[in-house]
């Protein structure tokens, strides 16, 4: 994963100071030391015995998903702590995240370049992931030029989004094997999940070492492989079984062992169908998914309870296995006056992460805030505790129509707004930004100075134009913001994605809102999540037809089960777009 330029030096050192500052006050310090997530910690053996796995972290981004899938295939892990450690290591895993310019200053001031470098030439066990395999390169044109490792001819450069294909590249795509891989044995026809805005080209010089590549745009290198040494583009750790046998062919060789794939069917990238899990504690306390009705999330009883659908760490692991392609988490009530307090939601993508080896997107009060001791927080802490409980992306709501507000106003990056602090130090495809706009009718285009478009279905009084008011603090409070004029800032402040969610649409299921989604998903570069509205198998073919949505989301069809995942990406296979099987 990469990362905009940064804004001071300063930026790259903080990812290890993120990774090690206590972020919780005292009273949470125990989160890691609970018999709950007593897994999670790691067990740093000083064996060299073949159950050990080095692994080399420097700090940023979502590292447990690595570490809780070589947990998952039975092997123990021992982080680097020196650059001894890197040539001491029976087999060394490199799960880069971040930026190449701050990787590569970590790297030089430990020392640890070098080890690396001495390893690798001496045909060692190793594992390059994402970031992981762009380092090997001689450069990055990533806020650079910018000198790498120098094991592989050639730059590393930005996918040309001219073309129209959307950057950064997201979602799950097919390989092109070109040479015997061995870890790759098992791949054949199905997809992985990539998620990047760099790519490295092939070139006769650097040809010998290509064991795969993708197509987006162009031909990238999707994986390399000399001898022992393999580095990938794609996470492995994020592609469900097939990641998994990646993995297990890579930590073990010799092993017969492996979870027997079904055919697949993999050409190119693939639509998205993402399960939406909306938590939050009922009146008794407990932690639940709940699914609102235009945001409302209360049965309409003598009781007026909190809707219950069930509990969020067992539906997250049971739309993994249906085939959910993203789980996104939306905590709607917690961390409005303590965000890094919320420890029930910690958790929830602790145990979640165990099991799910898929992108898990959380959202929920990501915003700067200051206890009730006095003490400040950022939004780029609060983000980094997410991260580190097992979230892959995080979502942004009020807080980002607050910055694109000022930004429009006064056409200043500040560089302190929590898009920009977390896109500066974790990749801008680490941040989606969930729009939550409703419709407004108005019989002439000229009436606003906002953008509109021509409804396709008539307004209450016969209106055929409506512009998008977008909304914070749940829907309950407009601003004057379209969602067009909100994309477009969010796009230039970091944002890597967009949920774009319609509230006149919200539990309604008679499809989602397409003059909407049409609208963004034109407007802007980066992919764009359709959400609100999903009743049927039809409604995922529609929108991916008349709109260029990258991604379609629900949440109470399939918390009900009244539309199986299975059902939809079955429909969307017939329909001739593909997914993900």
């Amino acid at each position: 994963m990469e990362a905009p330029p940064f804004a001071s030096s300063a930026s790259s050192s903080s990812l290890f100071s993120l990774r090690n500052k206590p972020l919780l006050p005292a009273r949470f310090s125990h989160l890691g030391n609970t018999k709950q997530s007593r897994n999670f910690s790691v067990r740093a053996s000083s064996s060299s015995g073949d159950s050990v796995v080095t692994l080399l972290d420097y700090g940023a981004g979502n590292v447990r998903s690595v570490r809780n899938a070589i947990r998952f295939l039975g092997f123990d892990i021992k982080d680097v702590q020196t650059p001894e450690d890197i040539l001491n290591a029976n087999r060394l895993v490199f799960p880069g995240v971040g930026a190449f310019a701050a990787a590569m200053e970590v790297l030089s001031k430990t020392g640890m370049d070098e080890a690396l470098c001495s390893y690798i030439e001496k045909d060692r066990p190793f594992l390059g992931i994402c970031l992981g395999l762009q380092l090997l390169f001689e450069s990055s044109e990533e806020n650079g030029p910018v000198k790498g490792l120098g094991l592989i001819p050639g730059t590393v450069g930005r996918f040309d989004s001219s073309n129209g294909f959307r950057v950064p590249h997201i979602g799950w795509n097919a390989l092109q094997i070109t040479s015997n891989s061995g870890i790759l044995d098992d791949v054949g026809n199905h997809h992985l999940y990539f998620v990047h805005s760099y790519r490295a080209m092939p070139s006769d010089d650097n040809n010998k070492w290509i064991s795969s590549t993708c197509d987006y745009g162009d031909k990238f290198i999707a994986s390399i492989r000399r001898g022992n040494v393999h580095a990938v583009q794609f996470h492995p750790e994020k592609s469900g079984d097939v990641g998994l046998s990646i993995l297990r062919r890579f930590l073990n060789p010799k092993s017969n062992v492996a979870k027997k794939l079904g055919e697949g069917k993999a050409s190119k990238l693939a639509k998205r169908v993402i399960a939406c899990l909306d938590v939050r504690a009922n009146d008794k306390g407990d932690l639940v998914v709940t699914k609102g009705d235009q945001y409302d999330v209360r049965e309409h009883t003598e009781e007026n309870e909190v809707r219950n659908l069930g509990k969020p760490v067992d539906l997250a692991g049971q739309y993994y296995k249906d085939g959910a392609d993203e789980v996104s988490f939306l905590n709607i009530t917690g961390f409005r006056d303590f965000p890094l307090g919320d420890l029930p939601m910690l958790q929830v993508l602790q145990y979640t992460s165990e099991n799910v080896f898929v992108p898990l997107t959380v959202g929920g009060g990501i915003r700067d805030f200051t206890d009730s001791n006095g003490r400040y927080y950022s939004s780029l802490e609060v983000a980094s505790e997410y991260f580190r409980s097992g979230a892959d992306k995080i979502s942004i709501g009020s807080d980002a129509v607050y910055a694109a507000e000022e930004y429009i106003r006064t056409g200043v990056k500040t560089g302190k707004t929590s898009l920009e602090q977390i896109s500066r130090v974790y990749g801008n495809q680490a941040v989606v930004v969930s729009i939550d706009p409703r419709r407004v009718y108005i019989k002439d285009p000229n009436d606003v100075q906002l953008k509109t478009v021509r409804v396709s279905s008539l307004g209450p009084n016969g209106e055929e134009y409506a512009w998008y008011q977008c909304t914070v603090n749940g829907g309950r409070e407009g601003r004057q913001i379209g969602a067009y004029e909100l994309a477009k800032a969010v796009e230039e402040l970091g944002a890597g994605e967009i949920l774009l969610n319609c509230i006149d649409c919200d539990g309604q299921g008679k499809g989602f809102d397409v003059d909407l989604i049409k609208l963004i998903s034109d407007a802007v570069s980066i992919p764009v999540i359709a959400s609100s509205g999903a009743g049927a198998p039809e409604h995922f073919s529609e929108v991916f037809n008349k709109t260029n949505a990258s991604a379609a989301l629900a949440a109470g069809i399939f918390h009900r089960k009244e539309v199986p995942i299975q059902s939809v990406k079955e429909h969307l296979l017939k329909e001739g777009i593909e997914v993900r099987i």
